[in-house]
């Protein structure tokens, strides 16, 4: 698949960047890290590269059977001071989920723990975006991890942009409807921005 070179990322546990990576998870569930801009997460792009990160990252945050993907990214971890880009991502439903009632019945769509998905709904103002993604895997890339990437935030701007062409889906069209045809059974998407 041929498509525009991507400069911005989404910064997501090593971990879940691997369930994606491997289609056990086409979704992100976002609250915001503390140097957001407006102070809660926005979808500022709709396609974008999968930043894995090690921080806050731990085995109690997700469900038990998770624990492998936890052990691959961690023996996957890059060197100190490098970032490892191998996959991006296309935004193809937004849920804006209310009530923690919402945020529960998603269990089957991700490996969060129930204790992560409830800590993150009721941080600072209740409430949780879902976001479901089409997940595509690139030639890995590894770009020099600059303080401007470390922090609290949800998205970063890479110094340069990376080429997304050659990249295959990771999930097939028929698995990835399903997916989502599921989701909109759960909830109901609110319209892209």
């Amino acid at each position: 698949m041929a498509t525009q070179p991507l400069r911005h990322a989404l910064k997501e546990w090593a971990a879940i960047c691997r369930a994606l990576a491997e289609g056990r998870q086409a979704i992100l569930l976002r609250k915001g890290g503390i140097a957001e801009q407006t102070g809660e997460f926005a979808v500022e792009h709709t396609r974008f590269w999968l930043y894995p990160t090690y921080v806050h990252q731990q085995a109690s945050g997700l469900y038990p059977d998770a624990a492998d993907l936890l052990r691959q990214a961690e023996t996957e971890r890059p060197p100190a001071g490098v970032v490892r880009i191998s996959h991006w991502a296309e935004v193809a439903g937004i849920y804006h989920l209310h009530d923690i009632a919402s945020a529960l019945k998603l269990q089957p769509f991700h490996l969060w723990s129930l204790e992560t998905v409830t800590n993150r709904f009721f941080y600072k103002t209740p409430g949780l975006y879902a976001l479901s993604v089409r997940v595509y895997r690139a030639a890995a890339v590894e770009l020099p991890e600059t303080a401007y990437y470390a922090g609290c935030r949800s998205w970063v701007e890479l110094e340069r942009e990376l080429t997304a062409d050659d990249t295959h889906p990771v999930l097939s069209d028929a698995a990835f409807a399903d997916v989502r045809r599921r989701l909109d059974d759960v909830l109901q998407p609110t319209a892209l921005a």
